[in-house]
């Protein structure tokens, strides 16, 4: 997997909300449906509850976001950090399935695919998901039995 390069990163665009780096954090569009419905399929299959979530509309996101030089008007990847190192676009899937232990760590093979071909594949969707999976007003309140594993 391909890691974000940590070089980039403004100084000035610090999270204020801490979060514990023992559990992986994803940070996703919260008015996507696709991206929203991802979220609830890697709790369900999280038995341990370690993953922690935050949109990227919410202060916390938007600092994750800037602070990792991805942009915070348009929200077309995740990011997904993972014992501090970051992912993003099809390499942030790979990491989640990947963490979620077998068989879900069976995903690294699509870092068998070029680059170049997982950018492009990905691309598409990203580029094209309102349209073909919907997009929601609003983001979701999660239920109260979830509201500690949502930061932001």
């Amino acid at each position: 997997m391909t890691e974000l390069s940590h070089s980039s990163r403004p100084h000035s665009s610090r999270p204020s909300e801490p979060f514990d780096p023992r559990h992986p954090l994803i940070v996703f569009d919260g008015v996507c449906v696709l991206c929203s419905g991802f979220v609830r399929m890697v709790i369900k299959l999280d038995r341990q509850s370690r993953f922690r979530f935050a949109t990227a509309q919410s202060p916390f996101g938007e600092a994750l976001f800037r602070q990792h030089g991805l942009r915070t008007d348009s929200y077309e990847t995740n990011l997904v950090l993972v014992d501090a190192a970051a992912f993003t676009r099809l390499d942030s899937f790979v990491a989640v399935m990947a963490e979620l232990g077998w068989p879900w760590r069976a995903a690294k093979v699509l870092l068998l695919l070029p680059r170049p071909l997982r950018s492009w594949l990905y691309n598409r969707i990203a580029k094209n998901r309102y349209a073909l999976f919907g997009r929601k007003d609003s983001c979701d309140i999660p239920p109260p039995e979830l509201r500690e594993r949502f930061l932001g």
